[in-house]
């Protein structure tokens, strides 16, 4: 049997590049208030159809600041911060019992845009909890309960066979799972980024100061 050379690893990745224009960010025009702004923005996302603009990039440390990411959806904005739903088990779980800060990215590449959100992390009350898992699709919902999250399973087979278990055990209304729940992004830090030409990129930060925001301009 002939030797066999091994995978390409991928080449020319450096010179890969894009430029941005398609529009400007300045200090004297955003709102004073970024959670407002943000709004603005996550607007402008969803009325320029972008896939998934809910998307973010959640990153936490464990409690020897090792960190981690993933991708989860935002379901919720308000004035106390960014809320999202997920197993208080998983490893995002474990790691926020552990050190209770995170960091939040949003990028939608059609708009050119990222949005970078630093505070943190507080469980929602039971109550908005219960509210939102309602929403969710009956599946949803049995899964929530059947998966044992960032645990290691022995098959698919056994998650799907646990799913319909489950499923069975819990009809058509199940309760919400005591190991399911909401989180809120509290921001002290919220960073506005607009591509621009020559990677001359605007910035534009928000940090908390008590009841008030300063806002500044970062260089790219």
């Amino acid at each position: 049997m002939k030797n066999q050379d091994p995978p390409a690893i991928a080449t020319g990745l450096a010179d890969l590049r894009k430029e941005y224009a398609l529009e400007t960010l300045d200090e004297a025009d955003v709102d004073r208030d970024p959670l407002k702004q943000f709004g603005v923005w996550m607007a402008e996302a969803i009325n320029a159809q972008i896939p998934e603009p809910t998307a973010m990039t959640l990153a936490t440390a464990n409690a020897a600041a090792h960190p981690s990411a993933r991708i989860v959806l935002l379901k919720g904005l308000d004035p106390g911060g960014f809320v999202f739903f997920t197993n208080y088990e998983s490893r995002k779980g474990r790691e926020l019992a552990a050190n209770p800060f995170a960091a939040l990215t949003f990028f939608w590449k059609e708009l050119e845009r990222q949005v970078r959100i630093e505070g943190k992390i507080e469980r929602v009350s039971a109550d908005e909890s219960n509210a939102y898992y309602l929403t969710r699709p009956l599946g949803s919902r049995i899964g929530a309960w059947a998966s044992p999250q960032s645990r290691m399973i022995e098959s698919r087979a056994w998650l799907e066979s646990r799913w319909k278990e489950l499923g069975a055990r819990h009809g058509e209304d199940p309760e919400r799972p005591p190991h399911w729940g909401g989180y809120r992004l509290v921001p002290e830090q919220v960073e506005f980024w607009q591509g621009r030409l020559s990677r001359l990129h605007d910035r534009i930060a928000y940090r908390r100061l008590g009841n008030s925001w300063e806002i500044t301009r970062l260089a790219p």
